[in-house]
């Protein structure tokens, strides 16, 4: 067995045991006992999720800015990049429609008839910051180490992209041994990636278990038709994605989608998409995917291809709309669906990020804010799907750019274990 089949492997082992663990716990620990064992499990998902955190920024830097400086003149740079925000638009539209479909006929918020409330509910989120002028703003980095130190991927993407389209402008004779260094480093991170990824079936184990200790299995029952129906319509952007990929890759997406499991499973598990970054970037490498282009599109795609979000955000408003009786016109939801789209490419690794862009965007179409409590003790188990449907989105657009360009590679089988041997995987 491959290392990348016993790490599946022991993903969902370690889950399963997650579940089971924080089931008894909850149904025969005290309260006090309960609260302790969620308080100090989730020590090894912490320790988990800044180990990768701890890569991503140098490795964002130094494959985005080798990809570019690769990739040369800015005409190719430009074209590429207009391809990729074309098909970020395109997936979110697809993503937004689909949740609406889903939440009109399913109807999950119909005959709850809340009563809205007479005053403000504070949600305990922050949401300040969501102008247009404080998102480009905060675009714009003042200090590529601050940004770095707080791993900013959009601002670390910025910087690179200027950094890599000067280095390019210099010529090979000049930029090589940068380049070279540049792309030493980003293998060493990806051999440490590899490292990390023994901690993660802990991790997964901790995360689940901690929520299910302190929610019980019971809340999945309450809320089975809200859950129920978003898990439709993220299966269904599944099969839209995987349609698209089919039409540019073929049979090939089959290849590709068996390839990108691991970083899926861990982006769903621990309901972080960061997480699974370093290992989707190692793995459209090893199907073939230009190492330039992936190098270029993927972190771009971590901001502004948020398709899970986006299923999320038309689910959700719809549902708490329909929770308090509220009739939104056709011209209403377009407008709330286009707004949910723009205040969420700003919002990138936020905490709790989805819940955020609700908070700050449903008030204006007098949807009440206090809507957004029914989700909270949900929306770690709405999360995982949100995470692990971005890295797919994210993988599958990736390939299909590389495929366009002319810049996707037939890799065997053998020679995919024989790297992934080579890397840790």
């Amino acid at each position: 067995m491959s290392n990348s089949n016993k790490l599946t492997l022991y993903i969902i082992l370690f889950m399963v045991a997650g579940i089971v663990t924080g089931a008894l716990i909850h149904q025969m620990a005290a309260p006090d006992t309960i609260k302790g064992w969620s308080d100090n499990i989730t020590l090894l998902t912490d320790i988990f999720l800044r180990l990768i955190k701890m890569v991503i920024a140098p490795l964002v830097f130094c494959t985005l800015t080798v990809g570019i400086m690769r990739l040369g003149e800015t005409s190719t740079i430009g074209r590429i990049g207009g391809k990729a925000m074309v098909w970020f638009i395109s997936s979110s539209v697809i993503s937004i429609l689909v949740g609406l479909l889903v939440v009109s006929l399913e109807g999950p918020g119909r005959g709850l008839n809340l009563t809205i409330p007479a005053g403000d509910v504070e949600t305990g989120l922050a949401v300040s910051g969501m102008s247009l002028k404080a998102f480009i703003t905060h675009t714009i980095p003042t200090s590529i180490a601050g940004a770095m130190a707080n791993n900013e991927i959009l601002q670390i993407v910025v910087f690179a992209m200027f950094f890599g389209i000067a280095g390019a402008s210099l010529g090979e004779k000049f930029n090589a041994p940068l380049v070279a260094a540049l792309d030493v480093v980003s293998h060493i991170m990806l051999k440490v990636t590899g490292y990390v990824m023994y901690v993660a079936p802990l991790a997964i184990f901790a995360a689940i278990s901690s929520v299910i200790a302190t929610e019980g299995l019971g809340i999945l029952a309450n809320y089975a038709s809200f859950i129920g129906g978003y898990y439709v319509a993220i299966l269904l952007c599944c099969l839209v994605m995987l349609a698209a990929g089919y039409v540019v890759l073929k049979k090939e997406v089959y290849r590709l989608v068996a390839m990108l499991k691991d970083p899926v499973i861990v982006a769903f598990t621990t309901s972080s998409s960061e997480a699974a970054y370093p290992k989707t970037l190692d793995q459209l490498e090893r199907f073939g995917c230009s190492r330039n282009i992936a190098a270029f599109v993927l972190p771009i795609g971590y901001s502004f291809n948020l398709v899970g979000s986006m299923v999320y955000c038309s689910f959700a408003s719809m549902f708490i709309a329909q929770a308090y009786n509220i009739h939104l016109n056709g011209g209403e939801i377009a407008v709330l669906m286009i707004t949910l789209m723009l205040a969420s490419k700003g919002i990138a690794g936020v905490p709790r990020s989805a819940l955020v862009v609700l908070a700050a965007t449903v008030p204006s179409f007098n949807i009440p804010v206090a809507g957004i409590l029914l989700l909270m003790g949900i929306d770690h188990f709405l999360d995982m799907g949100r995470s692990a449907i971005n890295v797919l989105g994210n993988g599958i657009a990736t390939a299909m750019l590389s495929r366009n360009e002319n810049a996707l590679n037939s890799v065997t089988e053998s020679e995919n274990d024989e790297v992934a041997e080579n890397i840790g995987a």
